[in-house]
């Protein structure tokens, strides 16, 4: 089985479509998403619109929990606030609905999901100490799953725990045989933070054991003329040619 894993879209049609093409030539058999279908960018509907159509298994990330209602943005930064709530006021009662009963978490064979942090959606990881509190909870969970998938950082990271060793490394490819437990972040689709502008997902090849990363080009522009064009903040555009 080959599982493309994608996250944090945020609203961005052309990364989205672009990521889409770059996975649909890698010829995965599944898609998954981490979390956060919404926010920051100016085409919320037709990005859920895409997962909805195509069944692309989903979980709610901080982002999504906040447009729909479920919750307010009450920890978000001014900008994301107002990127938020201008989703709330945008999205499509089917759309809305469809992201309210999204689950928080969720296990597919040996590898779970979860958007921030596992039971905690808001909190990221971004350190060992991160890590090791997941690890254990991870080992905690129902059945067997030795891999954890996660998103809200928007920067990919590989996490591996061996024989109570932590390792942490942003490689393009990881071979998980001998690995006991892993945690990965694929980068984001909509708002890449880790300097590199493209859109970004990766492909777990379940009988090779293997993780590849992969990034693909998109018409920054374009999303950039639409942020501003609905009078989102003109941060969010700036912010995607860089990359941060």
């Amino acid at each position: 089985m080959r599982t493309a894993v994608i996250a944090d879209i945020h609203a961005n049609l052309e990364a989205l479509e672009s990521v889409l093409a770059g996975i649909s030539e890698l010829g995965a058999d599944e898609i998954v998403c981490l979390g956060d279908i919404v926010g920051y960018n100016a085409n919320p509907n037709e990005c859920v619109d895409i997962v909805r159509d195509r069944k692309i298994v989903s979980i709610l990330g901080n982002h999504d929990i906040c447009a729909s209602g479920l919750d307010e943005p009450c920890s978000f930064n001014p900008t994301a606030e107002r990127a938020v709530l201008w989703t709330r006021g945008v999205l499509s009662r089917e759309n809305r609905s469809f992201l309210m009963h999204l689950p928080r978490e969720l296990a597919i064979r040996d590898f779970y999901l979860f958007h921030g942090s596992i039971h905690d959606t808001n909190r990221y990881i971004m350190s060992k100490g991160d890590a090791r509190e997941n690890f254990r909870r991870l080992e905690r969970l129902p059945g067997v799953c030795r891999i954890g998938f996660f998103g809200h950082t928007h920067v990919r990271m590989v996490l591996c725990n061996e024989q109570g060793s932590l390792s942490c490394s942003y490689p393009e490819e990881v071979l998980l045989q001998g690995v006991e437990q892993c945690l990965i972040n694929p980068g984001s689709v909509g708002q890449p933070r880790d300097g590199d502008p493209r859109a970004a997902f990766l492909i777990y090849d379940s009988m090779e054991r293997k993780i590849t990363f992969h990034h693909v080009a998109y018409d920054i522009q374009k999303c950039r003329d639409k942020i501003l064009q609905a009078g989102l903040p003109s941060h969010l555009a700036e912010r995607l040619e860089r990359g941060e």
